[in-house]
């Protein structure tokens, strides 16, 4: 038990950096399972790598509570409108990743769940973030504070997150590639993500709980809470990496990463 603990600690890190850098999540879980096998049946498996991320998706209700709370904080009446008016884009923006989610879950972890969709998308991703850096450079900004957003914006946001339903995409790399693409500044792109992923992550987590039923063993309960807690406290620490690091600097270099990664994934793959 103290194994799978420690195993699990691992993976809650690994989800808690991952969840919101944009590097892919879901494809590094799919690559950690590779070298850090759990003790545990390919159904929990499946279950878990969704899950964990409420752990995530907790961090930035802590970290934005009174930004997406409507009420209190000395809130006036005009605030108040405005915070609701951006959860509607919120909304707004989830619908279509909600629509492709339950209409192909199944297929797609069926086809797409697997170290070479990883590695391609990892790959083509990584190409895609430094194009869009290099021609993005010196542009100035439509956007540059969240609640100038429209919901036209935010549902092609929402289109964008689609594309991260195949693992290796990664659901931040995802959307903050087509934020920018379509004019806001690196700061509401990655604050609009983060939002977007707490009705879309409390979603697909619900969806795959359900799938599982809650027959949780006891171990399976203190694995799966092990890793969303993990997964919660290193987030904290990610997210506010992130919005230090983009003040100052571009996202190739996660770019780069990709590429490197992928790369490496494909080879140890070709010659495994």
């Amino acid at each position: 038990m103290f194994i799978l603990i420690i195993k699990t600690i691992i993976i809650g890190l690994i989800e808690g950096i991952t969840e919101w850098l944009p590097i892919s999540s879901t494809g590094h879980m799919i690559l950690a399972n590779e070298f850090i096998k759990l003790n545990v049946s390919d159904k929990f498996w499946e279950m878990f790598e969704v899950v964990i991320q409420l752990g995530a998706i907790l961090a930035v209700v802590v970290l934005y509570f009174k930004a997406l709370f409507p009420w209190g904080f000395g809130k006036t009446k005009v605030e108040t409108n405005s915070t609701f008016k951006l959860w509607f884009k919120i909304i707004v923006g989830c619908i279509p990743c909600a629509i492709i989610g339950l209409l192909f879950d199944d297929f797609i972890n069926d086809k797409f769940y697997n170290p070479w969709t990883v590695a391609i998308m990892l790959i083509i991703y990584g190409v895609l973030f430094i194009i869009v850096e290099n021609n993005h450079k010196n542009k100035k900004s439509r956007v540059t504070n969240i609640n100038d957003l429209s919901f036209i914006d935010a549902l092609k946001v929402g289109l964008f997150q689609v594309l991260s339903i195949i693992p290796g995409t990664s659901r931040s790399g995802a959307t903050i590639l087509g934020g920018l693409l379509i004019g806001l500044d690196r700061k509401v792109a990655a604050n609009f993500t983060f939002f977007l992923a707490i009705p879309v992550m409390f979603g697909a987590s619900l969806l795959k709980i359900v799938k599982f039923g809650l027959s949780f063993s006891v171990s399976e309960l203190v694995v799966l809470l092990v890793g969303m807690l993990t997964a919660f406290v290193v987030s904290i620490i990610a997210i506010k990496f992130l919005l230090k690091y983009i003040k100052n600097n571009d996202f190739k270099v996660f770019g780069y990463y990709r590429i490197i990664l992928g790369i490496i994934v494909l080879l140890y793959f070709i010659l495994k």
